[in-house]
């Protein structure tokens, strides 16, 4: 067990900066936590039993949720109330009462999150905003309160609104900060694939996903490499 809990987290970061897939992060996650336990003769419980495979696999599913837990340390305190509040409630509504105590817990406050842009406070009611509810002309370069949840959150719906040509304008402007957002995207799709929340969860995959496309697009200025080969073949016609 510390062997998995010392070297799974580190084979987490280099699957994340393959740019692995969020749904396919479990599975992936097997190979080196299986080859922690297949390099003794043999492993038994706490009963001195021989440890199952199925022991094995729960407790490398344990040992990576854990991992991508503590992955929340770097993101912003505005993020990691976003985060907590979004495991417990997604984007219903919630008490004022409950949100300001959390606030609190995370070295924030719901006026500040609120003048972040990341929820709607009204009536003795908090809800997060829903990325179709962020405004489109949002510029990371003016904003004064920029943090990762409002990031990813303006990322998916660039990409929902404009594809990815749209998201990578954004990436092109937050620079080294974007790189946060896939990060927490990962976390994101952890907490909706445990809650059943499928919607959300594809949405945050898909962001992994078109990251690779949309940081070459922000790097180079130009347009998604199908939309060049159609450009190209209306020409030669």
């Amino acid at each position: 067990m510390a062997a998995l809990q010392r070297e799974l987290p580190e084979a987490l970061r280099h699957l994340q900066a393959g740019n692995i897939a969020p749904v396919d992060l479990a599975q992936a996650a097997i190979g080196p936590g299986m080859a922690v336990f297949t390099r003794y003769a043999q492993v038994l419980d706490a009963q001195g039993h021989a440890m199952r495979v199925r022991e094995a696999l729960a407790l490398i599913n344990e040992t990576l949720d854990t991992a991508l837990a503590e992955q929340e340390g770097d993101f912003d305190p505005d993020s990691r109330w976003a985060l907590t509040w979004f495991e417990q409630m997604g984007f219903e509504e919630g008490e004022f009462g409950e949100a300001e105590k959390l606030s609190k817990a995370k070295n924030t406050s719901v006026s500040g999150l609120a003048e972040a842009g990341i929820l709607k406070s009204s009536r003795g009611k908090v809800r997060l905003l829903k990325p179709d509810e962020l405004p489109a002309d949002w510029d990371p370069a003016t904003d004064t309160r920029l943090t990762g949840w409002e990031t990813v959150h303006h990322l998916v719906r660039a990409l929902g609104s404009g594809g990815e040509s749209a998201a990578a304008a954004l990436v092109a402007k937050l620079g080294t900060k974007a790189e946060t957002a896939r990060e927490l995207a990962y976390r994101l799709y952890t907490l909706c694939e445990r809650k059943k929340r499928a919607a959300e969860a594809l949405a945050y995959n898909g962001l992994v996903q078109s990251w690779p496309e949309i940081v070459r697009l922000a790097r180079e200025g130009g347009t998604p490499q199908a939309t060049q080969a159609t450009m190209f073949s209306e020409a030669e016609e």
